[in-house]
């Protein structure tokens, strides 16, 4: 083979191949889908609510308990904060006084609080929870990006009122938060089981 049929052959080569490689189909490419951060949860271990309150309550070792500093904050409104997940559950307490009208007005508080998510939340279920003491605790379940996933009061109707509320304080989404938001749930129905007026 002449020189100049080898320089011939290799261009048409060259050519074809690439003719042939611009028809191929490109290989289907799938881009990962986005991972969630690993969660560590804490066990479920609890100890007394040792502070000075008009109530008592079991809560996780893995929280901390903190003053509420909100501007009108009252004598007994406490704070759990869960520093390794980045949560808190926020209590509010009333004394009642043996008025009627006046708890009605908290309840009511209470159920526009939790309704007050409706714009983000895509489902809010409101219900009874009766505990193993015979306690009646209202709960409201809340689903969408929403702060607080969990919301709820108890009462003894003449006396005491309590008034918790879950808080995720990130702005993650949900759908990676479930595991923590099933694993604070646990821990307020805990609460609620384990809640004695003083």
């Amino acid at each position: 083979m002449s020189k100049l049929n080898l320089i011939r052959f290799v261009l048409v080569f060259v050519v074809a191949t690439a003719i042939y490689a611009c028809g191929e189909k490109e290989p289907d490419y799938h881009p990962k889908p986005t991972g969630f951060n690993r969660l560590d949860l804490p066990p479920h271990t609890y100890q007394s609510l040792k502070e000075d309150h008009p109530y008592t309550f079991e809560y996780s070792k893995a929280a901390i308990v903190q003053k509420d500093t909100f501007m009108n904050a009252e004598p007994h409104w406490i704070v759990l904060y869960y520093p390794t997940l980045n949560t808190r559950i926020q209590f509010t307490y009333k004394p009642v006084n043996n008025d009627p009208k006046r708890l009605q007005n908290m309840m009511g508080d209470a159920a526009k609080l939790a309704f007050h998510h409706d714009k983000k939340a895509y489902s809010i279920k409101d219900g009874i929870l009766t505990t193993k003491s015979g306690k009646k605790a209202v709960v409201f379940e809340l689903e969408g990006e929403v702060p607080s996933h969990y919301q709820f009061f108890v009462t003894d109707t003449t006396k005491h009122y309590l008034r918790g509320a879950l808080y995720l304080m990130t702005a993650t989404k949900n759908d990676s938060l479930r595991p923590v938001i099933d694993y604070m749930k646990a821990d307020c129905r805990h609460i609620l089981e384990t809640l004695k007026w003083k």
